[in-house]
């Protein structure tokens, strides 16, 4: 009989990584505009302000723990959320904290 608390500590586990992705308000401002669609890394960049070299960092980070993927256009690297839980908490997160009053 597998013991209860091993497995949710196991979960736990894997939950703290899954949420360290989110673990930046850099990172949570790029999954808000995510959110809402794909978007290039120019975009990106030009939205939020954040550096080209700082952006790629994020999104590297982002790619790692598996939160977004991208989509090859010629030249043009447009991200989105691929991951369906990280869809789940970043629509909560997007009416409670990234949309417009």
């Amino acid at each position: 009989m597998t013991n209860p608390v091993l497995e949710m500590k196991d979960k736990a586990e894997q939950a703290a990584e899954f949420v360290s992705g989110f673990a930046s308000p850099h990172r949570l401002l790029i999954l808000c505009l995510l959110s809402t669609g794909e978007r290039s890394v120019g975009a990106l960049v030009e939205e939020t302000g954040i550096g080209q070299t700082s952006m790629s960092q994020h999104l590297a980070k982002l790619k790692k723990e598996g939160l977004v993927d991208f989509r090859r256009d010629h030249r043009t690297l447009n991200y989105f959320i691929n991951d369906p839980a990280a869809l789940e908490i970043m629509d909560i997160l997007y009416n409670r904290f990234c949309k417009k009053d």
